[in-house]
């Protein structure tokens, strides 16, 4: 393994379970995801074309709810998987080592919601990826797909032993990395500059760690109204990945 940079973390224990039409065409779609079983009204699973070799359960609607957290909108699919087979951060790097795309950096955002809908806008601005902590960061579940609505099989996802470690791994690899935090003096805008850029981003409440903060070049805020304290994690990275494609 000589040569390949920080190491990524084990994969999670379990076959997750995921639901819904964007999050399950995406795994089926997705050449590195090992899908084990599928299960799906008959209505739903018409317009798919589905391996041979997959093992196809047809099921009344009611049926996948009782699969499925309460309430989860199913859209007459579930489908059990593998987890992704963990990425190495200095592959990563690699790849965008001859382009400018940007990179999120996650600081113990646990929750799947938040971390899914990162996956999206990164997907949707073309970031090189994201990393986050091992430890503190949600595994593969049915809502982070959910929420990711397809990105989680798109967007190369790295998980770390130590953050710090891979930020200076990160700096490395020339990427300017900027913390996003409401006590900066400048904003975003002012300090990005020319650079390849790594967004940081700490968890809601509680905001980056100190040594988190420490790993970063520039701290920065986004402009937005005193009428509003901050804004979600998924909201700032998007608007922050925004900034970063269209300078």
């Amino acid at each position: 393994m000589a040569g390949r940079g920080h190491r990524p973390s084990k994969a999670s224990a379990g076959r997750p379970r995921f639901w819904g039409r964007h999050a399950v065409t995406a795994a089926l779609a997705n050449p590195a995801r090992v899908v084990r079983k599928l299960w799906g009204t008959r209505e739903a699973l018409a317009g798919l074309s589905l391996p041979p070799i997959l093992p196809v359960v047809y099921a009344e609607a009611p049926d996948l709810g009782r699969m499925v957290p309460a309430d989860a909108p199913h859209q007459g699919l579930v489908i059990e998987v593998d987890p992704l087979e963990e990425i190495w951060l200095g592959d990563l790097l690699e790849q965008g080592r001859d382009d400018r795309r940007p990179l999120v950096v996650l600081d113990q955002v646990t929750d799947p919601h938040n971390v899914g809908a990162v996956l999206r806008s990164a997907a949707a601005f073309d970031a090189l990826g994201i990393v986050t902590q091992d430890r503190h960061a949600p595994p593969e579940s049915g809502a982070l797909a959910r929420a990711a609505s397809g990105a989680l099989e798109t967007v190369p996802w790295v998980r770390v032993v130590n953050l710090a470690r891979a930020l200076d791994e990160i700096s490395e690899a020339d990427f300017w990395r900027i913390g996003l935090t409401g006590h900066a003096d400048q904003t975003l805008g002012a300090v990005m500059g020319e650079a390849k850029v790594a967004i940081v981003l700490g968890a809601e409440g509680e905001g980056m760690r100190q040594n988190t903060e420490a790993h970063c070049d520039q701290l920065a805020k986004l402009p937005i109204s005193e009428k509003v304290e901050s804004l979600n994690v998924s909201n700032a990275a998007a608007i922050a990945l925004y900034a970063a494609t269209t300078r």
